[in-house]
């Protein structure tokens, strides 16, 4: 594989939430300071210096990169949701390289291996925009130079079924592997495969189809519709900002005010499943307007269930709701998630991540598969606040221990579940 990186090639190559995220956080914290820090999931992973190298180079060059005319028309028309004040800060939205730092950590068995300390610090307005190009050109350079066991052949064949599976099975999904695709070059064949399979197997009844896609660059190549809402970057900035005492219903408060009946689709597992439909149901009102609820961590099937309940107990229709699965899907468990929601009653929609666009077999054995990274990059702090998720497997946390702790008793959960 050639060691030499596309890096960023436009602003838009990012994940839509990233811009909707970024339009809320100008409205409501405008002048907060925030911190991210990098995570590789899989510490037996190692990078190499060339690797490395590679990174670098490419990130030095992402200032180069700014919104042109024709995307700022293209977003106008598109996401009528981006106000024009924002597109023109979007317009003069540069990366600012002082904020970020990124460090090689050798082995102490061998210098030319060893692991990656990424971290970027700015106001969150800016910084924001730092987390999906760096994760997808960090996971382009692994696979350019460390991990080259891999080629094309068949990545566009292979989309192209996976999206006719999807589409003939009657699943409405959209297509979200922005931040560890194994190339951009992978990541544009995945989707063309996808909207191959659109036009050909598409009946245009809103059942199976391909909804769209989160990178709102190829968006506009492909011509489909960029989709995305709110991830827990926002829930987690704004509790460690106003405080975790109501907090999902303070985040979802913002986000109904700036997007009125739009974007409404809540993301419910930022501090656990249980503690956020505890605090949700709690405004008829707001669980009326919301559209769709977002399974991204725990059992998926244990989630319709206690939905259902939720909307019941309310005495609202969940039939008139949607389910959208986002956490590690395939296109098989995607199909059986289908069947319950239909069971249930439940409209349902699926963003499927890294079995799009970093799906590959070893080029000398076919029959064995060539591994994606799992790596991440989260907001750490906001003016100085440590912030925290709590996953919905309540033994893994993330952040500083004690604010962990208090948010748990806050939220009424178990707090020696550390």
């Amino acid at each position: 594989m050639d060691s030499s990186l596309p890096g960023l090639v436009s602003v838009l190559d990012t994940d839509l939430y990233k811009l909707t995220m970024q339009q809320a956080v100008l409205r409501y914290f405008p002048d907060a300071v925030v911190s991210y820090k990098f995570t590789n999931r899989t510490p037996s992973t190692r990078f190499s210096r060339k690797c490395y190298d590679a990174f670098t180079r490419a990130v030095s060059k992402f200032p180069e990169v700014t919104l042109t005319q024709d995307e700022r028309t293209w977003l106008a028309s598109t996401c009528p949701y981006l106000a024009p004040d924002y597109l023109e800060y979007l317009a003069g939205f540069k990366y600012d390289l002082s904020q970020l730092r990124v460090d090689f950590i050798p082995s102490s068995d061998d210098p030319e291996w060893g692991a990656l300390d990424i971290e970027a610090v700015g106001p969150w307005r800016d910084a924001i925009m730092w987390e999906v190009p760096l994760l997808a050109v960090l996971s382009e350079a692994y696979f350019a130079t460390i991990d080259t066991d891999w080629n094309y052949d068949g990545t566009l064949e292979r989309a192209y079924e996976k999206g006719k599976t999807l589409i003939t099975g009657g699943v409405a999904f959209s297509e979200f592997g922005t931040r560890r695709r194994r190339s951009l070059k992978a990541h544009d064949l995945v989707v063309e495969g996808l909207v191959k399979a659109q036009k050909d197997f598409g009946t245009g009844d809103g059942a199976g189809m391909l909804s769209g896609t989160s990178n709102v660059y190829l968006a506009k190549k492909h011509s489909i519709k960029p989709v995305g809402t709110i991830a827990h970057e926002w829930f987690m900035g704004v509790a460690a900002s106003k405080g975790y005492a109501n907090s999902h219903n303070v985040a979802l408060q913002y986000w109904e005010e700036l997007y009125s009946r739009k974007l409404l689709v809540a993301l419910t597992d930022t501090f656990s499943t249980q503690a956020f439909f505890k605090e949700f149901s709690s405004n008829k009102t707001r669980v009326e307007h919301w559209s769709a609820l977002r399974q991204d961590s725990g059992d998926p099937f244990a989630f319709a269930p206690v939905a259902q309940e939720m909307y019941k107990s309310l005495g609202i229709d969940h039939r008139t709701k949607r389910i959208i699965y986002s956490d590690g899907l395939t296109i098989d468990l995607a199909l059986r998630l289908k069947k319950q929601c239909d069971e249930l009653g439940f409209l349902s929609a699926f963003g499927i991540g890294t079995n799009f666009s970093n799906d590959f077999d070893k080029a000398s054995n076919p029959t064995e598969k060539s591994a994606p990274l799992n790596i991440v990059i989260k907001i750490a702090s906001i003016d100085g606040k440590p912030c925290i998720k709590i996953s919905d497997v309540l033994t893994k946390n993330t952040g500083d221990p004690e604010t962990v702790r208090h948010a748990k008793e806050v939220f009424g959960l178990p707090v020696n579940a550390q």
